[in-house]
């Protein structure tokens, strides 16, 4: 019975001291206001960018999304090819396996749509000759993809009747490319800040542990352990990166809200109901987890690094 009331009073007392040593720390922290929100502005700016790139990514992949429609290739045909030979060569690709469906375009019709969507109207009705030629739009068949298509647009380019074949689709192949590509360009970004914020935090705690020298050497002349000397320090890097966790969700809402309503003007233009996605509830509350352990993970550091320097004399 008495070993097991030891064992209590001292969890007990190891409790009392987290609490204590938070509170303590959270004191500080919020006793220097000015400094500490430079740290944590620095902080939240450092997380805020890559983190606002990715939402940027995230947003741009989901309005793409919606553009993956099948590949067509567009088969701009010779200027000497009329109608008649046209609406023949349609029947000669329809017949292929590997094509779902051909679509005639007159050059006729292509300069009514043409004028109707572009606004230039009188211009084109000035113009003397038609400069648009007759157009194919092939659909390749639901199987047919990658490579594939491409190899199919190049078996049809090298028909005599057709100028140029063009894979609708090869714009947003290389869109997404892009798109991967930016997406480890952030996660590079966001690796080398993830650093920055922890050397910010480490020299914070640094320049901590430097103003309490004194008193860490008292408590090490009393008996005081590295843990229990420690503990403060963690907490006040908890302290400084879960600010700076909500600065940074906190500038990241703001720029999304900032760009709304362009983006939704925009949008509409295009009669798109697109709208932007920000962080949530969740978003927030990551950007806070990872801000504290961002922090703790920088005050172990110096603390470790700091702390095992100081020793009574």
């Amino acid at each position: 019975m008495q070993s097991k009331t030891r064992l209590s009073d001292r969890y007990n007392a190891w409790l009392r001291h987290h609490r204590l040593s938070a509170a303590d720390s959270l004191h500080r922290v919020l006793d220097n206001l000015v400094a500490s929100l430079m740290t944590w502005l620095v902080i939240g700016i450092a997380m805020a960018l890559p983190v606002g790139l990715d939402v940027a990514l995230d947003n741009a992949t989901e309005l793409s999304a919606g553009w993956d429609s099948p590949s067509q290739i567009s088969l701009f045909l010779k200027e000497g090819q009329d109608s008649a030979s046209a609406e023949t060569l349609v029947r000669e690709i329809e017949a292929r396996d590997d094509v779902a469906g051909v679509h005639f375009v007159s050059r006729e019709d292509a300069l009514a749509e043409f004028s109707a969507l572009s606004g230039f109207a009188d211009v084109l009705a000035s113009l003397e000759k038609n400069p648009l030629p007759n157009l194919l739009v092939v659909t390749p068949v639901a199987s047919l993809v990658g490579t594939a298509t491409d190899g199919l647009r190049s078996e049809l380019a090298q028909r005599e009747e057709v100028a140029e074949a063009v894979l609708d689709m090869e714009w947003l192949q290389r869109l997404n490319s892009i798109m991967q590509l930016s997406r480890r360009l952030v996660m590079a970004i966001g690796g080398l800040l993830v650093l920055g914020v922890v050397l910010i935090l480490g020299n914070t705690i640094r320049l901590s542990i430097e103003n309490r020298r004194e008193e860490i050497v008292i408590v090490k002349l009393v008996g005081g352990s590295n843990p229990f000397v420690r503990r403060p320090f963690l907490y006040t890097g908890l302290w400084y990166g879960v600010g700076g966790g909500f600065f940074a969700a906190l500038l990241v809402s703001l720029s999304l809200w900032f760009l709304e309503s362009p983006v939704s003007e925009l949008a509409a233009l295009y009669q798109s109901d697109f709208d932007l996605e920000g962080l949530g509830m969740m978003g927030a509350l990551n950007m806070l987890i990872l801000g504290g352990l961002l922090g703790l993970a920088g005050a172990w550091l110096a603390v470790t690094r700091h702390l095992a320097a100081i020793q009574p004399r």
